[in-house]
């Protein structure tokens, strides 16, 4: 069985959001075109508390998009956003919802970032997901969303080592960087994910 992943689909993401990818809007008619091509769909959706240490503001004399050392970990930082009941945090007008059976938040905890949709960024605490669809029988596991060089390729990175076959939708993501996303997808194909757009077939297990 296959699952649709739609990661991250929040107004903060997208064109006038406080974190925006370029274009990040620019997927959302694709993915609810995808969606009942899968017997499942599920969403991952940021949801920060106020005063998250991985907003730029928590570190006086740091700014945004500048990476620093937090508990041990390498951590960028970002401005605020998503933070947690804000219109920012919520899932897209635009992106249909009707089909999607769960939503997983991630990024609860106040001290440590959470890119995947399974795990924060340190491993310590999962968010249930790949315990759902293991319940569920999934075996393959598609990948798109928001953004493609951070949290679809932690995510993508995060399924496979939990037993899943990832794929990533390359066109219905967006990255941050054209750059840090030739490199994840590097990383991802040398780890034995597939990359393909939605038009080369969806494969069945």
């Amino acid at each position: 069985m296959n699952a649709l992943l739609l990661i991250d689909v929040q107004n903060d993401f997208v064109p006038g959001g406080a974190l925006a990818v370029p274009k990040g809007d620019a997927i959302i008619a694709q993915l609810n075109e995808l969606q009942p091509k899968f017997d499942l769909v599920v969403a991952s959706q940021d949801w920060h508390p106020a005063g998250h240490r991985s907003f730029a503001t928590t570190h006086p004399g740091h700014a945004a998009f500048t990476e620093i050392e937090w508990q041990g970990r390498p951590q960028m930082l970002w401005p605020d956003h998503c933070v947690q009941g804000s219109p920012g945090a919520n899932l897209h007008a635009a992106l249909n919802t009707d089909r999607v059976e769960a939503i997983f938040r991630k990024g609860t905890n106040p001290n440590i970032d959470s890119y995947s949709a399974f795990f924060d960024n340190g491993h310590l605490k999962a968010t249930g997901l790949g315990a759902y669809l293991r319940g569920r029988r999934v075996t393959r596991v598609y990948v798109a969303g928001l953004a493609a060089d951070y949290c679809v390729y932690f995510t993508a990175k995060d399924a496979l080592a939990e037993g899943f076959e990832a794929v990533v939708l390359e066109d219905a993501t967006r990255a941050i960087s054209a750059d840090g996303w030739q490199a994840a997808k590097k990383d991802l194909l040398d780890l034995g994910a597939l990359v393909q757009t939605s038009h080369a077939g969806l494969r069945e297990p």
